[in-house]
This record gives C-alpha cells, structure tokens and sequence, in this order.
C-alpha cells in the first residue's frame, strides 16, 4: 500500500515538475506504479515519441487525479462509485478510461494534434491513484488549464520502469527534470516474469479489461466481491 513520505517535500517537487512542463520542457517524474515522462506542448512530446521509438498512432494519458476525474470524465453514478471503492476505499492504483467533457477549461486547450495523442475513440484515459507527487502535478495542471500527456518512461515495448537508474540512457537524456524517489512502491507487484507490467487499465463504459497490470488481482477481488463484476478480457 503506498504511504506518504514525510522527507519528500511533494509540493515543491510538483512544482518544478510543472514549472518544466509550463516552459516547454520535459520530466521524467517517480509514481507509485513506475516512472513516467511527462510533457505539455506539441514539440515536447514529439520529443517524447521520438526518445521513447513509440509509435504516433498509439495514444498517451492525460496527468489527472481524482478532481480531474470527477470533472472531466463522464461517468453513471455506479461507475464513479465503483472506481472511488477502487481507488480510495482499497488504496489502489487504476487507469480509468472514460468520455470526457470536451467543454471542460483543461480539455480544450488541447490543440488537434495532441487530442489525436491523448484521447482515442472519445475517450481518455485517467491514471489515479498513483502517488500524492502526480496528484499535486495534476492540481497544478488544473488550477492553470493547462494538459499535461504522460507515458511510461521507457523505449516503445521494452517494459516500464521502477528504479529510475534502469531507465534508458536516450530516454534520461530526453529530459530536463528528471524526480528520483528510489523504486516505486508497486516494484515487486509489477514485476512478471521477463516483462515489466504497468498499471490496469479499464474502460468504463463497458466494464471491459483493456490491459492487465499492477494490483490486477487486488482489483478484480473488489469488482467480483462488492459489484459481482467480473471483467471481460
């Protein structure tokens, strides 16, 4: 279970994470699942795709925490309750996948290019629960509209990472902030064999597995025991 860190000062980091992305450049920031590289512009996050070898036609997240979520996506009443049970009442990590408000201050200062990057199909995905360092980033991100697009800090399929050491050398060097809080919380759960897992990941309009991850198990444990839902791979 995560925990907070009284020596990490969470909000001044937050801030020069923000600060970086505001200026147009980009960050290489610790989670609770695994590391992630972060950008807020068109140009950063070419050079993003262009570090990571990752394909333009596969999609990033938005940086968002759970006021993200509640004012962005859209939601029934149920589904919101099911993913506040999930990731407030047990304590675990979820990528929630959702409509969005295209009206909403934060959605609309995506330019077309990035929309085409951070939503697929009408929708986005939401990691929450992922660590009070990306919660304060995302409160930041809303307070100034401005969107911020994240993915795993790592090369295009080769698994994400835990330790920030472990991150590639042309990644790393990509970024011009780079948050070390040492291994991520869920290190021991996310590693499976010979590939790096990162978090679960759910579309909510139909309840459908969309990739299995970090807490998978903890997390259909919760869906099967309080919804009687049993996710559809």
């Amino acid at each position: 279970m995560p925990t907070i860190d009284p020596s990490r000062n969470y909000q001044d980091d937050a801030k020069r994470v923000f600060n970086c992305l505001q200026d147009g450049g980009i960050a290489i920031v610790y989670m609770d699942v695994a590391y992630a590289i972060m950008s807020g512009s068109e140009e950063a996050l070419h050079r993003v795709y262009k570090a990571k070898k990752r394909s333009i036609d596969k999609p990033s997240g938005v940086v968002a925490n759970l006021r993200t979520h509640d004012e962005v996506q859209l939601l029934s009443d149920e589904a919101k309750h099911i993913v506040r049970t999930i990731v407030t009442k047990h304590d675990l990590p979820l990528s929630v996948i959702a409509p969005y408000r295209n009206d909403h201050p934060l959605m609309k200062q995506l330019t077309p290019f990035l929309t085409g990057l951070a939503t697929k199909d009408d929708t986005v995905n939401f990691l929450l629960n992922a660590g009070p360092l990306r919660d304060h980033i995302a409160e930041f991100s809303l307070e100034h509209s401005l969107p911020l697009i994240a993915s795993s800090a790592n090369i295009s399929q080769r698994g994400t990472k835990y330790r920030a050491e472990d991150i590639e050398p042309e990644i790393r060097a990509a970024a011009d902030v780079i948050i070390d809080y040492g291994p991520s919380t869920y290190m021991e759960n996310g590693l499976k064999g010979d590939f790096n897992f990162s978090s679960t990941q759910i579309d909510f309009r139909t309840m459908r597995l969309v990739r299995k991850g970090i807490c998978f198990d903890s997390i259909c444990a919760v869906l099967e025991n309080e919804f009687g839902i049993t996710l559809n791979e």
